[in-house]
């Protein structure tokens, strides 16, 4: 940390009257937390030293060993509107309490900056950029509960559509304003906004558009976008999900991530002669995740919810294939990008119930590892889906059905994590441990569409 850095932040945010400082980091299961300071407690020491929390209450250590500290990232400051008071928000990483205040190595954050390193060490390019598509659904009225005699769920929204709803026009559209003041917020996040409409799903769907910037700065703005969303809808009255599959027979909303390589500011997937005017390398990089797909389940849908979504007939991505416009593929080229400088592909699986951080530096390194090891996705069977001689039904190769799956692939194949250190053996072991008992608890509950086929049988 540089003190000139402090100096200008604490002066700036005298400047403005902030009364308090708000450290905001993620848990290794994607849940936001925060602790506030008062301003005369933001000091040139806590900037150094950070500030003790507790590991285990994060997922990162056992309670026997858990003093941790969290260090402010002065480069993220910004006034936070949603706190009454004056506050500054920072993100903070977890380090060790060790005299050198170790980077704590699964903390999402230091993930995402090892996996762009590996980029660079291994030479294959110098920076990744990533443009999120952020879906969920908006509810007038959100109730749910589960305990030993009773379980069940109910949402509400005031929207109706016969049919497809994208791109829905006001005034049936009913969230649009809402729409426009979240990306107004997110503006004064520093968060760059593409567009935002409506989606397919009838019952109060919408969708969000990033743009394009480094993995890091990608998981910060998607976990600011999470809190934006969700306060906005607090003040509103209204509540907002990122629940892969929240309604049954409606669309669900993914977290889909378009994304590319530069290597000193030229994009490293672009060659006007290959298929899609991809380059070798983007080939490369397509063939490594759709090898690693079901490995990557684990990260990219890490609930049990996600895989109700990830069924045919509602655009959502089922089968480990790529190709020009196609939504149903793993991996989608758009077609209308022009501009060499954004040649890019479209990963669809991913939904939002994850860590943001480690999503995408799970990808990047499923890729890289297709990249340093050749591998062409035609050659390996996963042809184009828009390839003439592709019966999709007799080739597919279909995505993981449950998390147990994908859990079961992320044991057997995650070596490619684990290059230049990127991801810690440890914390696959705790990510595994950690989901297999969500699995566990959700087997044990009934379900209430149980009792409608079993309760009079």
């Amino acid at each position: 940390m540089v003190p000139e850095k402090f100096a200008q932040v604490r002066q700036e945010a005298a400047a403005q009257g902030i009364e308090f400082v708000d450290l905001k980091s993620l848990d290794l299961n994607g849940r936001l937390h925060h602790l506030s300071l008062p301003f005369d407690r933001f000091t040139d020491d806590v900037c150094q030293e950070g500030i003790g929390f507790d590991g285990s209450s994060y997922g990162f250590q056992k309670v026997e060993n858990s003093d941790m500290v969290l260090v402010p990232d002065l480069g993220t400051a910004v006034v936070d509107p949603f706190r009454k008071r004056p506050t500054l928000h920072m993100f903070a990483s977890a380090h060790l309490t060790d005299d050198r205040r170790t980077p704590f190595n699964q903390d999402g954050r230091h993930i995402a900056r090892r996996a762009e390193a590996a980029l660079r060490t291994v030479g294959v390019a110098d920076t990744s950029h990533w443009g999120p598509e952020y879906e969920f659904y908006i509810f007038e009225e959100a109730d749910f509960g589960s305990d030993i005699a009773e379980s069940f769920f109910s949402v509400q929204s005031n929207e109706r559509f016969a049919g497809n709803a994208y791109h829905a026009c006001n005034p049936f559209d009913l969230h649009d304003d809402f729409r426009d003041e979240v990306c107004r917020q997110m503006k004064a996040f520093g968060i760059p906004v593409r567009y935002h409409h409506h989606e397919v799903g009838a019952h109060g769907q919408h969708e969000i558009e990033g743009w394009f910037d480094d993995l890091l700065t990608t998981g910060d703005h998607a976990v600011l976008t999470k809190y934006i969303l969700h306060n906005t809808a607090h003040q509103h009255g209204l509540r907002v999900t990122f629940m892969p599959k929240p309604l049954h027979e409606n669309a669900g909303n993914g977290f889909h991530l378009h994304q590319f390589l530069t290597r000193d500011g030229r994009n490293v997937f672009h060659d006007e002669d290959g298929y899609a005017s991809l380059s070798k390398t983007a080939l490369n990089y397509v063939g490594g995740i759709l090898l690693h797909a079901d490995a990557l389940c684990a990260f990219t849908n890490p609930s049990t919810n996600s895989y109700k979504r990830l069924v045919p007939g509602y655009e959502a991505p089922t089968v480990r294939t790529f190709g020009r416009s196609n939504r149903g593929a793993a991996i989608r080229i758009p077609s209308y990008v022009s501009d060499p400088q954004l040649r890019r592909v479209e990963y669809r699986p991913p939904d939002f119930t994850g860590n943001p951080y480690l999503c995408t530096a799970a990808i990047l390194m499923a890729g890289l590892d297709g990249i340093i090891k050749e591998i062409d996705p035609i050659e390996r069977g996963w042809q184009p889906a828009d390839a003439p001689s592709r019966d999709s039904r007799k080739d597919a190769e279909f995505l993981p059905r449950s998390l147990d799956d994908a859990l079961d692939a992320l044991e057997n194949d995650h070596q490619f994590l684990l290059r230049e250190d990127v991801f810690p053996e440890a914390l696959i072991r705790r990510w595994l441990e950690i989901k297999r008992d969500e699995i566990g608890r959700i087997n044990r509950r009934p379900h209430p569409y149980e009792f409608t086929m079993y309760f009079d049988l």
